[in-house]
């Protein structure tokens, strides 16, 4: 299943940046630089939706990006995760020959 979500990013004094997500409230993370940061909210989003389904929790409805109020060090970007299930769906035996050569 796919999910947008809007993300504020928050420039501080060092370059790093914190990231927020006003619809899932304690969904927070950080990235060294604009690049880390990007990466590090596509996999903290990932990680909270996951969470959240895995409970069988409501996942929110995401807002709308120009809605979001910010301030002059902090900007809005919309973030993209998927979510897969990755739950095994069944348990299989190879020949011993086969598991060395995969491995």
């Amino acid at each position: 299943m796919e999910y947008v979500f809007p993300a504020v990013f928050h420039k501080n004094k060092d370059g790093s940046y914190t990231i927020t997500y006003p619809d899932l409230p304690g969904c927070i993370s950080e990235g060294k630089s604009l690049g880390n940061a990007m990466y590090m909210a596509e996999s903290g989003l990932r990680q909270w939706l996951g969470y959240i389904a895995e409970n069988k929790q409501n996942i929110p409805p995401a807002s709308h990006a120009d809605k979001i109020k910010t301030n002059k060090r902090e900007f809005v970007n919309l973030i993209r995760a998927e979510l897969k299930d990755e739950h095994a769906v069944r348990t299989v035996s190879i020949p011993k020959w086969m598991d060395e050569k995969a491995a």
